[in-house]
């Protein structure tokens, strides 16, 4: 990289084309920055923003942690591996703990969809038996609520769409 123009490196990307290649905006670029989440690799002497193409798995990281339901300041505490330190071993024990930070979120994410899945199954079934009925829900009446046949209440997913 060439520290006193980063126009002359052909790895560097300008922020108009990094926010294409990462299918991002120049805006999302610019707020992540001031919250110090994503930071030029170099600026040009006219201030103009420089990102290498491995900067996009850094925004990948951010959007997943996002999807996971993190804010976006937690999201900067966990990414917060690139801070200054002489100790490799802390940095390493900070990289270590912000992918089991991760990897917890994710599991929580995957228990909270098998749960999800378990409710849709048992609607399915419910729907399934409910075809036998001669009553049919529909704006105007509540016959399905509780059930007709078996005077449960119906699973909260096929009460939502009766």
């Amino acid at each position: 990289m060439n520290p006193t123009n980063p126009t002359q490196d052909a790895a560097l990307l300008k922020i108009g084309e990094f926010a294409k290649f990462a299918e991002t905006n120049l805006r999302t670029l610019r707020y992540y920055e001031e919250l110090g989440l994503l930071h030029p690799a170099a600026r040009s002497p006219g201030g103009f923003r420089f990102y290498r193409r491995t900067d996009a798995n850094r925004l990948a990281m951010i959007r997943d942690l996002q999807s996971l339901g993190l804010q976006l300041e937690r999201i900067r505490e966990l990414m917060a591996t690139r801070e200054a330190s002489d100790d490799r071993g802390r940095f390493f024990d900070r990289v270590r703990a912000a992918l089991k930070e991760q990897d917890r979120l994710l599991e929580e994410r995957a228990e909270a969809l098998a749960a999800q899945r378990s409710r849709i199954a048992e609607a399915l079934t419910k729907v399934h038996a409910c075809e036998a009925c001669e009553h049919t829900p529909n704006v105007l009446n509540n016959f399905c609520e509780p059930c007709r046949l078996t005077g449960d209440p119906l699973p909260g997913t096929v009460s939502a769409l009766y």
